[in-house]
């Protein structure tokens, strides 16, 4: 096979993973707190093949003497951006719409035995009831544990109103008396390009020994007295729909102009072997 039938193969390999991320993220342009993908190619390993040694060739050159042969592009890396996204009203008292860039509610997650942190922009909170319906617990809708300062918030039933103040303080009302029963423990992603999406609507750290990063260089707390959140609202997707059909249609024609230069590379070589 030929070096540019090679190079044009890797490269519509690599516009196919484009392509899905562009569709994943049309497909959640109505999910709730989800956050665009970026995707960044990079070049691959190239090879230099000099030119015989002429002194007029470096007359007025800035590169280096002789062409440089590359093998196609890779999906160099997959960034999120944590842009905030149009707030929308809801008037239910358990949705908390985040209003800074990059800050996140933590929520403890359990999979295969492991329990983590994980993280998401998604402020659509539920009760769930615990210890035989005596108490119960703040969840997201897939039932995990929304963090609170201490833990998950968890606190007694029986109450006629509950609120989600600015700052992220829960407030319950019984009997005419107003009770703070927890405080929603919101962070900020100060390298938010670190974070790997995990699926519904998540982010995890990434192993912080392999890339030589402590934690409080990624996640760092936020002022517990500011107002970080407008309670009965949530926040829509931040995918730009036009931007979307932008890139899937360049994305396109990207790949179909690297299959017609393995059709053309075809036929030409089929010619060439056609000579006597």
């Amino acid at each position: 096979m030929s070096r540019t039938m090679i190079q044009a193969a890797v490269t519509m390999n690599q516009l196919q993973n484009k392509l899905d991320l562009i569709g994943n993220n049309m497909a959640n342009s109505q999910t709730t707190g989800y956050k665009n993908r970026q995707a960044d190619f990079a070049s691959l390993l190239f090879q230099q093949i000099d030119n015989m040694t002429d002194p007029a060739n470096a007359e007025g050159r800035l590169t280096p003497d002789g062409v440089r042969i590359g093998s196609g592009a890779k999906l160099g890396s997959v960034n999120i951006d944590l842009t905030p996204g149009a707030i929308k009203e809801t008037n239910r008292a358990l949705d908390a719409a985040l209003l800074e860039k990059n800050h996140l509610f933590q929520i403890q997650v359990t999979e295969n035995g492991v329990t983590e942190t994980r993280y998401t922009r998604d402020g659509s909170f539920y009760l769930s009831p615990i210890n035989n319906n005596q108490s119960v617990m703040l969840t997201t809708k897939d039932g995990n544990p929304i963090l609170g300062e201490n833990g998950p918030i968890t606190f007694a039933e029986g109450f006629d109103e509950i609120n989600i103040q600015p700052n992220g303080q829960i407030v319950v009302r019984r009997g005419g008396q107003s009770e703070a029963v927890g405080q929603l423990d919101i962070v900020e992603a100060v390298r938010p390009r670190l974070l790997e999406a995990t699926g519904q609507n998540a982010f995890r750290l990434p192993n912080l020994d392999e890339l030589n990063f402590n934690f409080n260089e990624i996640i760092q707390a936020t002022n517990p007295n500011s107002d970080k959140l407008k309670s009965g609202a949530l926040e829509s997707s931040n995918v730009d729909i036009s931007k979307q059909m932008t890139d899937l249609i360049t994305t396109q024609r990207s790949y179909q102009f690297n299959a017609r230069t393995i059709s053309m590379s075809d036929q030409m070589m089929g010619l060439v072997n056609q000579l006597r």
